[in-house]
């Protein structure tokens, strides 16, 4: 564990922990995994003011996709004319070219918090007894390929709850590439462009987080789930207007 990171990391420990002793007479076995859910959304709360700067940004360079098309269609053969028009157009909107990028960066120590609570053995230099804890059997410090290879079968609980884990993760990665592509044939409508298709590997891209939970603990697992869904649920709220103002700015821009 990066130990400049310990102390957020044990913090964040203990209150997981006590949630899960809150909630355990009520849900018993599967207090800690309603815990790790609760735990995520309240961290997620604590983050939505930059997701939504981040949200708005993103937001703002789809609107300005007609304006920044036209600038590079007229100065593209000259790039210190379009360096100068890009920032001048920027300042007039009050806004930057990282104005969707700065905020979720920021929310990466919090994010990386998380994730190495949900899968470090010892926090603190003691032993993560949230990792102990099961679902239907299945302990949450465990990995998808842990133990011998039938253990990770169709056939073994083992196997199938994690596998119902990358059922849920690869629904909820293509709902978030569907979602960003509405965003960028809106856009791309916006600047009177086709919108590209992309090749594989950008079709792949959303999908690591798939990969990453077949190498990860069963709870990191969980809270990716859960921080995507919430994600999701953010785009969906404010991903929608974009695109709804950027189809606008098109038909004007085409009955101009």
């Amino acid at each position: 564990m990066f130990s400049f990171l310990g102390v957020p990391v044990d913090a964040a420990y203990h209150l997981v922990s006590g949630f899960t002793g809150i909630l355990s007479p009520v849900l018993g076995g599967l207090a800690a995994v309603a815990a790790i859910v609760a735990f995520t959304m309240a961290v997620r709360v604590l983050l939505l003011p930059l997701s939504l700067r981040a949200l708005r940004g993103q937001a703002v360079q789809a609107r300005l996709a007609p304006q920044l098309q036209a600038l590079s269609q007229r100065f593209g053969r000259e790039p210190e004319r379009l360096q100068r028009e890009l920032a001048a157009l920027y300042k007039r909107e009050g806004t930057s070219l990282f104005a969707g990028f700065t905020p979720l960066l920021l929310q990466w120590p919090f994010l990386s918090v998380m994730y190495l609570l949900f899968r470090s053995p010892q926090v603190g230099g003691q032993v993560n007894t949230l990792l102990s804890r099961d679902l239907f059997g299945v302990p949450l410090g465990s990995h998808w390929l842990s133990g011998p290879f039938g253990a990770a079968s169709l056939a073994s609980v083992h196997g199938a709850v994690f596998l119902g884990l990358f059922a849920l993760l690869a629904v909820l990665c293509w709902a978030t590439a569907r979602l960003g592509r509405q965003l960028a044939a809106g856009a791309a409508q916006a600047a009177l462009a086709p919108a590209g298709g992309g090749g594989l590997l950008l079709k792949a891209v959303p999908y690591l987080t798939v990969v990453i939970a077949a190498f990860a603990p069963l709870a990191a697992g969980i809270y990716l789930v859960t921080s995507l869904a919430w994600s999701l649920a953010e785009r969906k709220l404010f991903w929608r207007p974009a695109v709804a103002a950027t189809v606008s700015d098109s038909r004007r821009v085409q009955k101009a």
